[in-house]
């Protein structure tokens, strides 16, 4: 008798057992996939985040370390062509385009550092006047770093002509050249000025409501300077600054921290050596499933004052943040140490 073999297939349960072996292996990998997917993106978030904290400061860092920075010449008591805020605005070099953000604010060289505590205080509008209300502002005056070279008739913008034993504030080359031939014979140069303001607006040049760091920059383009706005970064949510100061005025050595101070703030003889500042960065786009409920407590903000939730109210000034919203945010503070304190 031949033996015959059957052919067997699977049965129902079985077919069952085998698809719910199948979905749970899909879950699980599909968990995976988006477990990591999410990693991935916060780990994106904040490595954006960091990038954007330290490009904001490889602008700021170089151009607050050089305040006071006037050339070949060094331990100056005073600089020729240069007006102090306190006194009636001055026309004879540059119009009234450079006192435009405040008597003789573009002009006032003995004060290379100042800035304003919890406000925007400038005589010139912030971007779309709409300046962050409890943010710190920070001003630099400085000679560019690079000399230009300009033909002998030139006449326009604002520069510093600096030798060994004179710094001088002009607008035509022609007196830069004469005072460039001191009886030692040492050459000089020629350096364009330089008064950046930074503050935070509310609104960036490309989304109302997103929070930037703007600069008011004094711009030697054409023959009478103007103040104009120049965006650095979108998503910079506050600044805030405290000055480093040396009572002294003689030792280079930062005994106090203080917030920062507008010209003629400080006694004579004090002079400004460091600067601390504080950074506070926002995510681009709001992240669902996340909520940051941190209190920011830094520079002068603390939880003592109580706390606030949008920088953007009136009122905020002092007060630690807490926003409770669903951007993810860096903190980073730098102290930048300045120069050309002391004359050296």
């Amino acid at each position: 008798m031949s033996r015959h073999t059957r052919a067997r297939g699977l049965t129902l349960i079985e077919l069952m057992i085998a698809m719910t072996i199948g979905l749970v292996l899909v879950s699980g990998a599909f968990k995976v996939y988006m477990d990591s997917s999410k990693t991935y993106g916060i780990h994106e978030t904040q490595a954006r985040l960091e990038e954007n904290a330290r490009y904001a400061y490889s602008v700021l860092e170089p151009d607050l370390r050089m305040a006071g920075y006037w050339g070949y010449a060094k331990g100056l008591s005073g600089i020729l062509g240069t007006t102090p805020q306190t006194d009636p605005p001055a026309t004879t070099l540059s119009g009234t385009a450079s006192s435009s953000c405040g008597g003789n604010f573009g002009t006032d060289l003995a004060t290379p550092i100042e800035g304003s505590n919890d406000s925007y205080t400038l005589g010139c509008s912030a971007y779309k006047g709409r300046s962050m209300p409890s943010a710190d502002t920070i001003t630099v005056r400085r000679a560019a770093l690079l000399p230009t070279s300009v033909p002998a008739s030139a006449v326009g913008p604002l520069r510093i002509c600096s030798t060994r034993t004179s710094v001088a504030l002009v607008n035509t080359v022609t007196a830069c050249q004469a005072d460039q031939s001191p009886a030692q014979n040492s050459a000089g140069t020629i350096h364009d000025l330089v008064v950046h303001s930074y503050y935070v607006a509310r609104d960036s040049s490309t989304a109302t409501g997103v929070p930037t760091l703007w600069r008011k920059s004094l711009n030697n383009v054409g023959t009478v300077p103007t103040f104009q706005d120049e965006e650095i970064l979108a998503g910079v949510e506050d600044l805030q600054v405290q000055l480093g100061i040396d009572y002294t005025g003689t030792t280079g050595i930062v005994q106090q921290y203080v917030d920062p101070l507008a010209a003629g703030g400080l006694p004579a003889g004090v002079q400004i050596v460091a600067l601390r500042l504080w950074i506070l960065v926002r995510s681009d786009s709001l992240e669902m499933g996340f909520t940051d409920n941190r209190t920011y407590a830094y520079g002068n903000r603390a939880t003592s004052n109580g706390t606030v939730h949008d920088l953007t109210a009136a009122g905020t000034a002092g007060m630690a943040y807490q926003p409770n919203d669903h951007y993810r945010r860096l903190l980073i503070t730098r102290t930048v140490m300045i120069r050309n304190v002391l004359g050296t």
